[in-house]
């Protein structure tokens, strides 16, 4: 679930930052790049097993690629930042005890609940700080080795901040009885506590997450203090330094609200539960599944990719941990069937992507939008799945015409392992998930779902020789969930802090009034406006922040224009995923660029590209009947039936290519016919304004989707009619084909 990259996967060393993505500060350290690469420096096949068990698990492929000599997670952790050396092994241990203090204490309340809410949040926030402060440098060269005096003053600072980080953790729950006491009428020490707490969150944001967001958030807080200094609409009555202060630290709604709150009552659950499936080796059967059903298939490792990133997103709802995780497999595979760099990076980083929206598990922004709207997350889960399914049939279009256009070749049989022998190698996997959906689905809150599917896997896990844990696996698992939840928490604590100034200045209220004023009302142009502030947000966000943020200021005036609430949500909660893929910061895309040595923008261009559906598919949801799972089943099934018509339109249109080239004429049409059908109301709209004419959205649904399926129909008619005068050459002939250079892209 961490949207960052700062490690999120489980299993992999962080690696040094790429040169190129210098822009995005710490959000994309941590991608693994080694790991599909040997120590003569070529490519690996990823195919093959470096680790052999003597069980059918060797049929698998070996997703993470590290080797049975490899040093414990927490080492290779602290050697990023402190070296090999006696520093390096004393810090090892000190994330070692941060790391299992921290998953043991979220176990203990998830078992138990023995401490208030605000407590939980506290403690919760006060280990995740200090393991920030330990693991990630407060500068870029600040590593033993390249520069030593940057080293001594870090190591100073960082000592200070877990010093400062103790003191205001533990302020509130010392003094819990007199802070409630004297309520609303609070002393100086205790904004000064919050002020200086609010500075130690504001570094630890900085390296976890980026320097855009603290600066975002410091907008927010000088706009809280400056409001009568400020003109027009946007002005208010303006809030004291101690009532900022007070607010954030002590209030319902800063740092301590809702936002962290969700993060330490489900979300870590589910971290713990995809750092047990990623050491139990169940992502080498999930990606390995993938494969066996889709290798043969045209653009198979594409496809394959597509479905292995769908199922692992399912079960870690972070598009970064997707990337470094099943990437060093993937792309590899997608580039020796002759898929260009930038394209194999970009499937792989839209895939991933995916996984975000992707029920049982999505990112932590689907649990905070079950707590805000109130209702059970099951719900949540319900109204999702469609459209998520839509997305990756749209992914698996694009694969597939990608293939087609440049006759990618088809894998081999042999490279292949056959459905038997996966299933026998890790058949036992599919249980956990099984039972994580059936409960969701019954309405179990997820806090139990999640532990009823993490002692499930742990039993199945251990059943297995292949899968069995030792006790070093255990210390690396509650490490690696602790590692993951780092970017997640910091980025919802300091979230709070927003959201607590909107709700003090009233700044939610003005701007969605502004928002519908300034568009007359246009849901379309709203929505449009909703997306550009997604992609602006994006930049420096990770998406949970981009969610709350675009949530607590665009949501109310999606509501006002006649969507329902869940829709509003939903609709953000898709668009804030852009940041993902959209230049010029897209992080999954970045990660995925490392791993494919390919140009980062081209690969976020090839993965902007790729994830259209994180556009196009919301306006199905705001315009049609695609979210409305308990209404009629026949509007549900035009919905999606049309709506994936012209998404098939939209898919050709950008491409310019299915089955042949398309001139421009026919990508015109086809685009148009996708639009009919995609704002089919707006339609209504405009020809009632232009024209004096009422025209029923059904009818421009109607046209628009034989207008689609005309054009399909027409591309597969041509095919057939040139293939069969021999003027097309038979797919794929060409096995294993050599990789396109980058400068030869099309």
């Amino acid at each position: 679930m961490a949207e960052t990259p700062g490690q999120a996967r489980g299993d992999s060393p962080p690696s040094p930052e790429k040169p190129e993505a210098d822009a995005t500060e710490a959000t994309v350290e941590g991608t693994d790049t080694a790991t599909v690469v040997t120590e003569e420096g070529t490519e690996s096949d990823p195919g093959k097993k470096n680790r052999r068990t003597g069980t059918s698990a060797d049929a698998l492929p070996d997703v993470d690629g590290l080797g049975e000599d490899a040093p414990p997670f927490w080492r290779r952790v602290s050697a990023e930042r402190w070296g090999e050396g006696r520093a390096g092994m004393i810090m090892g241990g000190i994330i070692l005890a941060l790391g299992i203090a921290l998953t043991a204490f979220q176990l203990y309340i998830a078992l138990r609940a023995g401490l208030d809410a605000r407590q939980q949040r506290l403690i919760h926030l006060m280990l995740v700080m200090m393991m920030v402060f330990v693991i990630m440098p407060p500068f870029k060269k600040a590593k033993v080795g390249e520069n030593p005096a940057l080293v001594l003053v870090g190591a100073i600072l960082d000592l200070l901040m877990v010093v400062g980080t103790v003191v205001v953790s533990l302020y509130p729950i010392v003094f819990q009885a007199e802070l409630a006491r004297r309520a609303g009428a609070y002393t100086e020490l205790d904004w000064i506590v919050g002020a200086i707490a609010i500075v130690i969150l504001l570094e630890a944001t900085r390296r976890s997450v980026g320097l855009v967001m603290v600066l975002l958030v410091a907008a927010f807080l000088l706009y809280a203090y400056y409001g009568p200094y400020i003109p027009g609409q946007f002005g208010h009555s303006g809030v004291t330094r101690e009532r900022i202060a007070t607010h954030a630290f002590l209030g319902n709604d800063g740092i301590y609200g809702l936002t962290l709150g969700v993060v330490v009552t489900f979300v870590f659950v589910f971290i713990l539960f995809g750092a047990l499936l990623s050491k139990t080796g169940g992502g080498n059967f999930f990606v390995g599944l993938s494969y066996v059903l889709t290798g043969r298939m045209v653009g198979g490792p594409a496809k394959g990719a597509v479905l292995g990133s769908a199922l692992m997103g399912s079960v870690s709802g972070s598009a970064i941990a997707n990337v470094v995780t099943t990437g060093p497999f993937t792309i590899p595979l997608m580039k020796k069937v002759g898929y260009k760099k930038h394209d194999a990076a970009g499937v792989e980083a839209a895939a991933s992507t995916g996984g975000q929206i992707l029920p049982p598990i999505m990112g932590a922004g689907a649990f905070l939008m079950a707590e805000r709207l109130g209702i059970p997350y099951a719900d949540i889960v319900k109204v999702a799945i469609i459209p998520a399914l839509m997305y990756f049939a749209l992914m698996f279009l694009f694969v597939d015409i990608l293939a087609r256009k440049h006759n990618v070749g088809l894998m081999k049989k042999e490279d292949l392992p056959s459905f038997g022998e996966v299933m026998r190698a890790g058949w036992h996997f599919m249980a956990p998930l099984i039972l994580l959906i059936v409960l969701l689905l019954n309405y179990v809150p997820p806090t139990q779902a999640g532990l009823a599917a993490c002692g499930s896997l742990l039993v199945v896990a251990m059943l297995r020789a292949s899968s069995r844990l030792s006790l070093k696996d255990f210390l690396e698992v509650f490490v690696m969930a602790a590692r993951s939840t780092l970017p997640v928490s910091v980025a919802c604590a300091v979230a709070g802090i927003i959201v607590g100034m909107v709700g003090l200045t009233g700044l939610g209220l003005v701007f969605s009034d502004v928002l519908v004023n300034a568009f007359a009302g246009s849901l379309f142009m709203t929505l449009v406006m909703v997306a550009l502030a997604s992609l602006i947000l994006g930049i420096g966000l990770p998406v949970t922040a981009s969610y709350v943020v675009l949530v607590i200021l665009a949501g109310p005036a999606l509501e006002q224009l006649g969507l329902a609430l869940i829709v509003a949500h939903m609709i953000v909660y898709w668009l804030s995923q852009d940041s993902n893929v959209t230049p010029p910061v897209a992080f999954a895309a970045f990660a995925a660029a490392g791993i494919a040595d390919s140009k980062p923008m081209r690969s976020g261009v090839s993965a902007w590209k790729f994830a259209k559906g994180l556009y196009l598919i919301p306006l199905l949801m705001a315009y049609s009947a695609l979210m409305e799972v308990d209404g009629p089943i026949l509007d549900l099934v035009i919905a999606i039936v049309t709506g994936s018509v012209a998404l098939a339109a939209g898919a050709m249109a950008i491409e310019g290519f299915f089955l042949r080239r398309t001139l421009l004429g026919e990508r015109i049409a086809l685009g148009l016919s996708a639009a009919l059908v995609l704002i089919a109301p707006e339609w209504t709209g405009w020809t009632q304004s232009l024209l004096s004419v009422h025209v029923a959205s059904d009818w421009f649904v109607l046209a628009g989707t034989v207008a689609c399926t005309v054009l399909i129909a027409l591309q597969v008619i041509n095919h057939r009619r040139d293939k069969a005068k021999g003027l097309v050459a038979d797919f794929g002939v060409v096995q294993n084909k050599t990789e396109v250079p980058e400068t030869a892209a099309n």
